[in-house]
Formats: structure tokens, C-alpha cells, sequence
């Protein structure tokens, strides 16, 4: 028994040794640690001895373990997630080989050789796991305020109010009794789920109802303290071609005409591409709003494949006016439908307006014949607005195609990846702040632009805060656009593909960045020893130049990914005491432009791309490109947690308060597998936070399938509870009008990006009534 256990132990020594060997020399010649190669000579000499029964070999196997140790300290430090490739599975084969019979069979009776440094390994991985995050600038618990918005017991615009801030003036659930909240009540949908399948809706409450959006664009309203349909409004699109019918809620209006038909009202997109309105009371088409409830949002497109361009987001309403743009699909082709913003009547839905990039009077309708500007950049997140600066504030995305963009109009490059502030009355563009030039990477501005009443030295100063994926975040004036916060200019790398050019600068804001710091090789990371080895070989192999590395012939590293930094759950700003809330993504992508010819010759990229594969054909252009997420074979990411954090600013101060990693690794491991793990890792999260006068941050997103609260002033978490799936939604909060209960909702259904099971569940939280 002892010869055949040795046997195995040799055989996966010699194997992990030659593969050590073979992977260490490829990363030295691509200017890499030396460490694995000759840490896989070392192993394979143990093997070696091992059979050959010599009493050398143990202790050069000990040897080794200190070694390692010493280097994984000095290269990484007592951070415990980088130490868990470099030192468990080394310790673990240690530990068998202090087996007795193993031991005997090499003629080394002294145990130490090998428990010593396991020992010594275990105590550094005990260290590293119990050690406390930094804390930030002086966090202090918040202090739970009184209620002071009567108004602000429901919640009817999708980001709480049009500034988009997320701050709930409710206290009924505060820092003091969050940890008793129950769920009260749970809602599941049976719409069948469609295509790349989420559930990120935001529900609304209003007139003693909750409006959200289900799969295929199912409309529901829900008793607010049973979670009971009332009504159900089935739009019946067609899906074709539509590879996700994404919908992130609905928009509320009351009509100032009492003789309106439909004084209350929904107001929703459809991922057919129309607009569509509904009787609040009812759930009834509003037979007077466009043509029989319905506008066509194709009208003035041109010719386009189905499918590629709908809306995601609610409409934002002001003075009657319904605006909205949508998603035009990544990367397909030179000349894309245009991303056109339009305004309709919320009443009528008559056209006011309709702007893009190349479009300079929104109010001129089209001639016969006539299309929007083709290719003009669009906006698929949530808009914010000012009502009494008359202004709606448009995050704007990239010129397709995303990845290549020599073809792109002035018009186009001016607008494109920025925030444009429209007039709501004409349409017409008062200001224009861009935070990306000549955007090659996919950094659309996904995320509501925020505004806040902004402390600044004795005064307050109306700004707008601009999240990005880049995770910088503009604070502008947004009377005028003009940085509050200082906006500097900054060298980039330069070298694009033939036939590409690059802008030699980018803005970066003097405001606190969630960008992460620049990517090193001693950052990648894996599951083992080996899985590590591969992502440092492609890390090394790939152009990294920091940020703003261009897309090549080669793999580049692109870091924040295309998914952030900071996503369309954008931020929430805790407008009593000036504190902004984020949650934050560390991702990078790897990708590379193909030659035109290469790209029809795979033949792949001939179709529309899919979202899941990071294909984009970009036809019209010289390259396709492929880009993914930088991960191992073995689905682990190649960079080290943490994954997801979320942190606190004070707008007080500018600085940040507190920041911690989000998220264990329960659900988190190789294949896609569940560690069950209860550990802090900081995991991937999509979705938004809100804020409460309680002093509760609430926020789901995390991929390990929870929702918490946590302490805005100081960060403690302080409840959390496991959802059915990934609530990669932004939460909300209401007071009922019936029995005056606060609730927390969050719609739960997973998110294909963050894996594990689907659902369409509504999930509902209170405290207990009291008796």
C-alpha cells in the first residue's frame, strides 16, 4: 500500500514538476518570474528522489515550501486570497508526504523538514484571513434621523427621484432594529423566461400599488402589502432577433389634464422596439397615446436586422415630456441604426423632438425618405433631469462599431461616451461633457448621471456626478457642465492597429477614482499553482500598458473591463448627510482585433454577435474583434480578489470614508462551481445601492446571492439575508399607504454574468408588526 500511495504522490509530482518546468520557461521568456521553473526543477528533483529512496528528498521538498513561502510573502504580502494559490496546494502535498509510510519509504524519519514550514505557511494564511480591511478617514456610525419627507413614502421614478440619488427619507427601518427585518412577502413570476435572461427591474410605488416590468415585457401591479397581482398587461412583442429582453422598470405619470383618458399612467419600453402606455388603475392600453397605446420606436431607423435596437431602460418624464433612446447591439457593422433620443408627449405620444449626434435642430421632423443619423451614438441607461433648469441629462454610449472607430463622423466623436445635457422643451443640447475620447474599449457611460446638492467650501453647488466604467467619476456643475472637481488631461498609450488612431489624452478627475490600481503580473491569480502559471503567461504574453492600452493584432489586457468600474446601478447619494454610496467591479477583459480576411475566413463572425461570446464582427471596418473576460481555462478570473467592493464618499470632505470587499465565495469556484465558502472575497456584482434616513445602505448584486444592510456611516454590515438568485437589480423602499409598513423590495433573478440559478422573484422585506 505504502509503494502504490508513493507511486501516485511521485507521478503527480512529476507531472505538476514538468508542467511547472515547461510553463516557468515560457513566462521567463516572456519576461516573467523565475520562480516557477524553479520551483518545478525542485519538485521534480523530489520525485526523483522519492523513488529513488534517498534521504534528501524530503527535506528539499521542506525546503522548497520555505522558499515559497518566503517568496509568496514577499511578492503579495499577508493578503490571504494571493496567498491561497502560492501556498495551499504546495502545503497540502506536504502534508502527505508527512505521511509515516511515505516518510519511511525515503528513509527520513524527521517530520520538521516539511512540518515546520507547513506549519509556518498555515499561521501566514491564519493571519492574512483574520486581518481587518483598513478602515477609511474616521468612519462613524450613522446617527438614524427622523422621517422628514412625508412625500417620500413612495417611490415613482425608477432612481427615487429624477435627480436619480436613491435616498429614502424613511427611518421606520433604521441602523437600530434592521437586523429584524422578515421577509414579508415573495412574488413569482410565471412568464417563461427569454434569451439571456435577468431580472433587473426597480419597482415603483405609487398610489398604494407597486409597477414593475417582468420577462418579455410582461407589465404587473402588486398589492403593497401582499404582493398580490392586481393587473397584468401583456405587450405581446415580437421577440425575433432580440437575444435579451431586458426591461429595468417603468415610468409613472399622472396627466394634468383631468379629462385625460388614463390620468394615471405606465409608460414602458418593449424590446420590439416600441413605447407603449397603461392605466395605472387597470392595467388597460391607453388607447389615445400614440397609435391605439403604442409608438413605433423603429420609425425613422431605416432598414435594420430585428432585434438590434430596443430600449432597456424606463422613460424619463418631465413636464410631460417622455424621453428615451436604447440599446443598439455592439459591434455588428459600420453605419448601425442610429441611437436617436426622442421626446413624446406623455399624454399624446406625439413627437416633440428627436435629437442625435448629427441631427443640430431635434425639432425638424424628417423628410420623405429621410432616416436618423446612422451610427450616431446611443443611450441605453437611465437618464436624470432638473426640472427647474428645464434639463434631462443623457449618459451616452459609443459610435458603433465599438472597437474600431477611424470611420466615426466629428459629430459622432464629439458626443459619443458622455453626458449631454438636453433641453426637455426643444431637445436641444446645452452642454456636453465627454469622459472618454475617440472611445476604443467599450466605456460607454452606462450609469444614471447623479445630481446632488453639492458642499463646496461655505456654499452648495448644483452638480451632477458622472460614474463610469473607468470608475472615475466627474463632479460638473450642471448648470454649465464646468468640473467642480478638477479635470486633468493625461498621456495615454498610443501604437493602435494600422489604419486606428488614438486620442494621445484622457480626462481623469481629481475626485476619489474606484478604478483599482494598474495591473502587475503578481496580481494574477488561480486556483493553484498551475491555473496561476497560465494567467501570468498570458498576462506577460498580452500588451498591458495600463489603462487605455489600444486593441491590437495582439491580445491586450483591458483593464476596467467593459462591464466597469462603476455599471448602470450607478451610485447612491445620501442627500442628508452629503455621503455617496457605490459599488464597484474589478474585471479585466482580454481581446484582440482580427484581420478582415482572417475574420471571413473563421466565418464565426458573419452573424450578429452574441453577447455571451464577445464576438463582434464589425463589419464595414478593417477587423472583427474578440474580447472576453480575462479568466483561466478552468473558469477562474486572472486577476486576485477582490472582485466587487463597495465604498462610501464624503462629499464633505471629497475623501473616502469607508470601503469594503462585497461578497464571500460561497458561490464563487472553478468550473462554475460553489466553494461554500462563507469567506469574504469581494465577487463580482451588477446592480445598485440605496440609502436611507435610517442610516441602511441596502444593496443586492453581489454574486453570492445575498442582500444586505450595512451602516452608512462606518460600514458594519448589519443583516443580510441569501436570495434565490442573484439580485442584480436595485433595491427600493415604500411605506404603505394601507397599513404604513416600511418594505425593502428587490427583484431576484440572476444575471448571466454572475452565473448560478434563474428566477423572476419580487422579494419583500419589514419589520414584524407590531402587536
Amino acid at each position: 500500500m505504502a509503494k502504490v500511495l508513493t507511486g501516485l504522490l511521485v507521478a503527480v509530482m512529476v507531472i505538476a514538476g514538468v508542467t511547472l518546468v515547461w510553463g516557468g520557461s515560457e513566462l521567463v521568456a516572456a519576461g516573467g518570474s523565475l520562480y516557477y521553473l524553479v520551483s518545478g526543477a525542485a519538485l521534480i528533483a523530489a520525485a526523483a528522489g522519492l523513488t529513488w529512496r534517498r534521504n534528501w528528498a524530503i527535506p528539499l521538498y521542506g525546503l522548497l515550501l520555505a522558499a515559497t513561502l518566503s517568496w509568496s510573502l514577499w511578492e503579495s504580502g499577508l493578503d490571504g486570497w494571493a496567498l491561497v494559490p502560492r501556498l495551499v496546494a504546495p502545503a497540502v502535498l506536504g502534508l502527505i508526504l508527512l505521511i509515516p509510510a511515505v516518510r519511511r519509504r525515503s528513509q527520513m524519519a524527521n517530520a520538521w523538514w516539511i512540518g515546520a514550514p507547513v506549519l509556518a505557511i498555515a499561521t501566514a494564511l491564519c493571519i492574512a484571513a483574520f486581518r481587518p480591511e483598513p478602515a477609511g478617514e474616521g468612519p462613524q456610525a450613522a446617527v438614524v434621523l427622523p422621517t422628514s419627507d412625508p412625500t417620500g413614502a413612495e417611490w415613482r421614478v425608477w432612481g427615487h427621484t429624477l435627480a436619480g440619488d436613491r435616498f429614502s427619507a424613511l427611518s421606520q427601518i433604521n441602523t437600530a432594529n434592521v437586523q429584524n427585518l422578515k421577509l414579508a412577502w415573495r412574488f413569482d413570476s410565471n412568464v417563461p423566461q427569454f434569451g439571456f435572461h435577468s431580472f433587473e427591474a426597480t419597482p415603483l410605488a405609487a398610489d398604494g400599488k407597486l409597477y414593475l416590468c417582468l420577462d418579455r415585457n410582461v407589465i404587473v401591479a402588486l398589492d403593497q402589502d401582499r404582493g398580490r397581482e392586481i393587473w397584468r398587461f401583456d405587450p405581446r412583442a415580437d421577440l425575433t432577433g432580440v437575444f435579451a429582453a431586458t426591461c429595468r422598470g417603468v415610468a409613472y405619470y399622472e396627466a394634468a389634464e383631468a379629462s385625460a383618458e388614463c390620468p394615471k399612467r405606465v409608460i414602458f419600453g418593449v424590446s420590439d422596439d416600441r413605447m407603449m402606455a397603461v392605466d395605472a388603475e387597470t392595467g388597460h392600453l391607453c388607447r389615445s397615446f400614440g397609435t391605439n397605446g403604442s409608438i413605433d420606436l423603429k420609425a425613422g431607423l431605416g432598414p435594420a436586422p430585428a432585434g438590434i435596437v430596443f430600449p432597456t431602460s424606463a422613460p424619463t418624464i418631465v413636464d410631460g415630456v417622455a424621453m428615451l433612446s436604447g440599446w443598439v447591439t455592439d459591434g455588428l457593422y459600420v453605419g448601425e441604426p442610429s441611437g436617436v433620443v426622442r421626446g413624446y408627449d406623455a399624454v399624446t405620444g406625439a413627437l416633440r423632438w428627436a435629437w442625435d449626434s448629427g441631427r443640430p435642430d431635434p425639432q425638424k421632423p424628417l423628410g420623405p425618405g429621410e432616416t436618423y443619423t446612422n451610427g450616431a451614438p446611443n443611450a441605453w441607461g437611465a437618464f436624470s433631469a432638473d426640472e427647474q433648469l428645464g434639463l434631462v441629462y443623457v449618459p451616452m454610449g459609443v459610435s458603433t462599431p465599438d472597437y474600431f472607430g477611424a470611420h466615426r463622423s466629428p459629430d459622432a466623436e464629439k458626443y459619443a461616451t458622455s453626458i449631454v445635457a438636453l433641453d426637455v422643451a426643444t431637445g436641444t443640447p446645452r452642454w456636453s461633457f465627454q469622459t472618454v475620447h475617440h472611445d476604443l474599449w467599450d466605456y460607454d457611460v452606462a450609469a444614471q448621471p447623479v445630481l446632488a446638492s453639492l458642499p463646496f467650501g461655505n456654499d452648495r453647488v448644483p452638480a451632477l456626478i458622472a460614474p463610469t466604467k473607468r470608475g472615475q467619476f466627474f463632479v460638473l456643475d450642471r448648470r454649465s457642465g464646468r468640473p467642480i472637481y478638477r479635470v486633468s488631461e493625461k498621456p495615454v498609450p498610443q501604437d493602435p492597429a494600422p489604419g486606428e488612431w488614438t486620442s494621445k489624452t484622457q480626462p481623469y478627475s481629481s475626485f476619489p477614482s474606484v478604478a483599482g490600481a494598474q495591473l502587475t503580473e503578481a496580481q494574477m491569480w488561480g486556483a493553484t499553482p498551475l491555473d496561476q502559471l497560465w494567467c501570468r503567461i498570458k498576462f506577460k504574453q498580452a500588451r498591458y500598458d495600463g489603462d487605455f492600452t489600444p486593441p491590437g493584432l495582439r491580445n491586450a489586457i483591458f483593464f476596467p473591463g467593459s462591464a466597469g468600474g462603476s455599471n448602470w446601478g450607478s451610485v447612491a447619494i445620501d442627500t442628508a448627510r452629503d455621503l455617496m454610496v457605490v459599488n464597484s467591479l474589478y474585471m479585466p477583459d482580454i481581446g484582440r482585433l482580427i484581420p478582415r480576411a482572417e475574420a471571413d475566413r473563421i466565418g464565426k463572425y458573419s452573424k450578429s454577435a452574441q453577447a455571451d461570446a464577445f464576438a463582434f464582427p464589425q463589419k464595414g471596418t478593417p477587423y472583427a474583434m474578440q474580447r472576453t473576460i480575462f479568466q483561466n481555462p478552468i473558469g477562474v478570473p486572472c486577476l486576485q480578489p477582490p472582485y466587487g467592493r463597495i465604498s462610501v464618499v464624503d462629499l464633505k470632505t471629497g475623501k473616502t470614508a469607508w470601503s469594503r470587499v462585497l461578497g464571500t465565495a460561497y458561490h464563487a469556484g472553478p468550473f462554475g462551481m460553489s466553494s461554500l465558502l462563507p469567506i469574504n472575497m469581494g465577487v463580482p456584482t451588477l446592480g445598485g445601492s440605496i440609502v436611507t434616513a435610517g442610516g441602511v445602505v441596502f444593496i443586492g448584486a453581489s454574486q453570492d446571492r445575498n442582500f444586505r444592510a450595512f451602516d452608512v456611516g462606518d460600514g458594519r454590515e448589519l443583516w443580510r439575508t441569501s436570495l434565490p438568485s442573484v439580485g442584480a437589480a436595485t433595491p427600493m423602499t415604500f411605506v404603505s399607504r394601507q397599513t404604513g409598513r416600511q418594505y425593502v423590495v428587490i427583484a431576484a433573478g440572476g444575471h448571466p454574468g454572475l452565473g448560478g440559478p434563474t428566477t423572476s422573484a419580487v422579494m419583500a422585506y419589514a419589520l414584524p408588526p407590531q402587536r
